[in-house]
């Protein structure tokens, strides 16, 4: 892979304490142990926030009792050919594959919605997926799905149909990216959530890599 010579798209929200997260879920925060400004030698943090920052990577363990957690999580899901696609925003929908404009080219896609338009600010009338889109895209080999909102379920989803579906189909999961600068297409992706013990998410730095 010859980075030097091709474009790389950061998908990643800045983290800050700015960084929306579902109500009632921690916050980012991050707080000196030692800094220069008070005659350290050093700087030294720390953070605490919720594993669901940002981009961030469900592990299944998230969204069922028998799931693995994020560092037991093949690699492979995380990487590779990915497929950006764009849907036209309709508030609160969940995609369906009658949405699709464009047929599905590669085993990992990500799901452009605009729905979920400035990661600082909270909305709850994002977009979502379907499980019938989860079917259709299981049968296609897909191993990873990804939207650009703070879930593949809506906001006030208690059952998370969707995360349920995917747990059935093995999927990876990737969330909160954000994709306002990345036009349609075929990109390598790269999102490799930390090797967390026991954690059922990780954030992530995603980025997508022009192919030749």
């Amino acid at each position: 892979m010859k980075l030097d010579t091709q474009k790389i798209y950061d998908i990643t929200p800045t983290v800050s304490p700015k960084l929306a997260v579902f109500p009632g879920d921690t916050p980012y925060e991050n707080s000196y142990l030692m800094s220069f400004q008070e005659g350290h030698h050093l700087s030294l943090s720390k953070i605490q926030s919720t594993v669901h920052l940002g981009a961030h990577a469900d592990a299944p363990s998230h969204y069922h009792a028998n799931g693995v957690s994020i560092e037991a999580r093949d690699l492979n899901l995380y990487l590779g050919k990915v497929q950006v696609i764009s849907v036209a925003e309709r508030r609160g929908h969940r995609i369906a594959v009658s949405d699709l404009n464009t047929s599905i080219q590669a085993p990992r896609v990500l799901f452009k919605t605009g729905s979920f338009p400035d990661p600082n600010r909270w909305n709850t009338d994002f977009m979502a997926l379907s499980i019938e889109l989860i079917r259709h895209l299981a049968q296609l080999g897909v191993k990873l799905v990804g939207i650009d909102t703070p879930s593949v379920d809506l906001a006030d989803d208690k059952v998370l149909e969707v995360h349920n579906e995917i747990y059935k189909a093995d999927l990876a999961i990737l969330e909160g990216v954000v994709l306002d600068g990345v036009s349609d297409g075929i990109y390598d992706l790269v999102a490799l959530p930390l090797k967390l013990q026991g954690a059922e998410a990780s954030p992530l730095r995603a980025v997508l890599i022009e192919r030749d």
